[in-house]
């Protein structure tokens, strides 16, 4: 049974792996059906081509956070918070979770924030680890609002 903790634990070692760049240990934190996809909230930012993915496969998976990563900046850090199981630790394969992410970087000798976000995603056993089978990233870049005059409400 995947609990909690064991997720918590999985997704920071896979945030701060990423953020080192600790390339050789990213393909042991994906199972080899895997898949990711990230864009930005609005879908219009002039970055967009940049941030946005939609792969499956182990293979397909690393390849693409591999060449993200090498063109992004460093020091470079994925804060996951809030990270919960919306259903309660799981008895099948595939265990959900969510969480929030604050991503910052160093700007003029200062962190400075670069971009928050929804992570969202399944995790599951393969073998004698725990491994991420699914990992969806959404990034805030539309400008906050008044609640009542958001027009679409994710239903993460």
């Amino acid at each position: 049974m995947i609990g909690p903790s064991q997720v918590q634990n999985l997704l920071a070692g896979w945030w701060f792996d990423y953020d080192q760049g600790n390339f050789d240990a990213w393909p042991t934190y994906f199972t080899s059906d895997a898949h990711f996809s990230c864009r930005s909230d609005s879908g219009t930012t002039g970055f967009e081509d940049f941030v946005r993915a939609d792969v499956t496969g182990r293979d397909a998976v690393v390849a693409w956070q591999t060449g993200h990563r090498r063109q992004s900046p460093y020091p470079l850090r994925h804060n996951g918070t809030n990270v919960h199981l919306p259903s309660g630790p799981g008895e099948g394969p595939d265990v959900a979770f969510r969480s929030y992410i604050f991503v910052t970087q160093v700007v003029g000798g200062a962190v400075a924030p670069l971009a928050s976000g929804t992570c969202t995603g399944a995790v599951r056993e393969e073998g004698p680890a725990i491994r991420i089978s699914d990992l969806q990233v959404v990034l805030d870049f539309s400008d906050s609002v008044v609640w009542t005059e958001v027009e679409h409400r994710s239903t993460f």
